[in-house]
């Protein structure tokens, strides 16, 4: 009984050794810059002032679970990570091109798509960096959820100075902490949602570069306004949740409007800024990654299309797909879905291929169904 009782306690010991280890060792491993910084101090207070943040968290205008009614986060890992699921990656390269964005003429309204959510747009003369990933990785766990094979086209050094850098979140698929370093010398001004900026400063950004804003808030540049709009999703890295607001924007210069959706699910709040901001010479909307158990924080194909009809927009760019595989639709089906959704409901769709040239000022510029295999 003695040698029994001996064991027991060396076993217990090593049990609670290695627990104390992986504790550690996590903590530690949360320290890491890519996590970023909470916001706190005047941030936080400026926070607090917020009519949307509530009980120490940012909250969307209607009930919006994380995971719907049904689903529980062990089932869903085990539906992602043990089931398969067809065709969830390219089978062959995606086709790319490299528009040099260096060499643009400035009288030129473009916009490059480098894949997922990131995008750059010259409008009137000035430079927009939208939601850029350019690491490879949508993740802060190394050699996860990495971008298909030729889909990074574009690197930092390939960028001209940047005069607005919009965040829509800042979960990593968005809000890349590699590629915010690398651009730091580039970007005159920072456009982010209320804490975000915590971030920002944290990984060397001066402070007077950063703009942090509520919905419903307009930056008025004088030809140029930018409103942060509502979206319906939500934020945080490393333990944190709703720590930081989640937004969409409404970039509007003298001659055109244009939706920057950022990621949202349906909602309301989207025909109120189609009355609002609208119409609109192109919506770019959250396309892939949606899931029904997940159907409240990223749109399915079909509302994609009846959100840019609320938004009144006169053309639609899906984009969040094409580049990492979040959820476990094959790679493809959120631009083979949304094209025939567009169709049936005649909703003009811009859908270029990876650093082809869109040009703002023609609508009858065509694009090729390039994801079908």
């Amino acid at each position: 009984m003695k040698r029994f009782l001996t064991i027991l306690k060396r076993t217990m010991i090593i049990f609670f050794g290695i627990n104390l280890l992986v504790v550690i060792a996590g903590f530690l491993y949360l320290q890491q810059p890519i996590f970023g910084k909470a916001p706190s101090g005047e941030r936080l207070e400026r926070i607090k002032l917020s009519p949307h943040f509530k009980s120490g968290r940012f909250e969307n205008l209607s009930n919006t679970p994380g995971l719907s009614e049904g689903y529980s986060y062990a089932g869903i890992i085990y539906n992602q990570y043990f089931k398969s699921h067809p065709n969830r990656e390219p089978q062959k390269l995606i086709p790319t091109t490299k528009t040099d964005l260096l060499q643009l003429d400035p009288e030129e309204n473009v916009l490059v798509w480098f894949g997922h959510s990131s995008y750059f747009m010259q409008l009137e003369g000035k430079t927009f960096l939208v939601d850029p990933v350019l690491s490879g990785n949508a993740s802060p766990v190394p050699g996860s959820l990495k971008a298909y094979k030729g889909t990074d086209r574009y690197i930092v050094e390939d960028f001209p100075e940047i005069d607005y850098l919009l965040i829509s979140h800042d979960h990593y698929d968005h809000l890349d902490y590699t590629t915010i370093v690398g651009l730091r010398d580039k970007v005159k001004t920072v456009v982010c949602g209320l804490g975000v900026g915590s971030h920002f400063e944290y990984w060397g950004y001066a402070p007077n570069v950063i703009i942090e804003n509520d919905w419903n808030e307009t930056l008025d540049f004088g030809d140029l306004k930018i409103h942060t709009t509502t979206a319906r999703h939500f934020s945080g890295r490393a333990l944190s949740r709703n720590n930081t607001l989640w937004l969409s924007y409404v970039v509007e210069t003298p001659n055109r409007k244009i939706y920057v959706g950022g990621d949202s699910g349906y909602e309301s709040h989207l025909a109120e800024i189609g009355n609002i901001h609208g119409p609109f010479d192109l919506a770019i909307l959250d396309n892939g990654q949606y899931n029904v158990a997940w159907k409240e924080i990223h749109f399915k194909p079909e509302e994609v299309v009846q959100a840019a009809i609320d938004l009144r927009a006169k053309r639609l760019m899906p984009v969040h797909s094409s580049k990492f595989s979040l959820a476990m639709h094959p790679w493809n089906e959120p631009l083979s879905e949304v094209y025939k959704f567009s169709q049936e409901q005649n909703v003009p769709v811009v859908t270029p291929i990876i650093g082809e040239k869109v040009m703002l000022d023609d609508d009858t510029q065509l694009f090729n169904q390039w994801w079908i295999e």
